[in-house]
C-alpha cells in the first residue's frame, strides 16, 4: 500500500510518499517534493494550483493522501491559507484524503520508532511522518 503525506506549511504543500513493503515502511522517492499557491486571492493562481495537485496525483498514482492537520484556533493555528490548501486537496476526485493530528503523528512516531530515510529532505519530513502514520494506522 502507497500513501502520499502532506504538510502544509504557509502557501506550500510538501510531499513525502511512503509503501508498506516488505521491509516495513519505505520512501519512494519522487521528483515533486512541493507545490505553492502563488496568490490565495487570484482564482487563476487558485485554478492552477488545483490543476497541478490533480497532475502530481495522477501522474504519481496516488489514491490515498494524509494530510497533517493543523490547528484552527490557538497559538499554532494554522493560516488561512493553509485551510484553502486543504479544501483543494480534499476535493480530488478517485483519491481518499484524511486527517491527521500533530499528536496521533508524535504518538505513532514514538510507537513504531521509524528511520526517516537520507533520501528526504528536512522539510519533508513532518510530510513522511504522516505517510507513515497513516500506513501504521490503515
Amino acid at each position: 500500500m502507497t500513501i502520499c503525506g502532506i504538510d502544509i506549511k504557509g502557501s506550500e504543500a510538501i510531499f513525502a510518499v511512503a509503501t508498506q513493503g516488505a521491509h516495513g515502511l519505505e520512501h519512494v522517492a519522487i521528483a515533486t517534493k512541493k507545490i505553492a499557491l502563488d496568490d490565495d486571492e487570484n482564482a487563476a493562481h487558485v485554478k492552477a494550483f488545483a490543476a497541478s495537485i490533480a497532475a502530481f496525483v495522477d501522474t504519481h498514482a496516488i489514491t490515498r493522501i494524509a494530510i497533517k492537520k493543523r490547528s484552527k484556533k490557538g497559538e499554532f493555528a494554522g493560516g488561512p491559507t493553509t485551510f484553502k490548501i486543504e479544501g483543494i486537496i480534499q476535493l480530488l476526485d478517485h483519491c481518499d484524503v484524511q486527517l491527521l493530528s500533530p499528536q496521533t503523528l508524535t504518538a505513532q512516531f514514538k510507537k513504531h520508532a521509524f528511520d526517516l530515510p537520507a533520501s528526504l529532505n528536512k522539510y519533508q519530513h513532518d510530510a513522511y511522518k504522516t505517510a507513515c502514520a497513516a500506513l501504521l494506522k490503515a
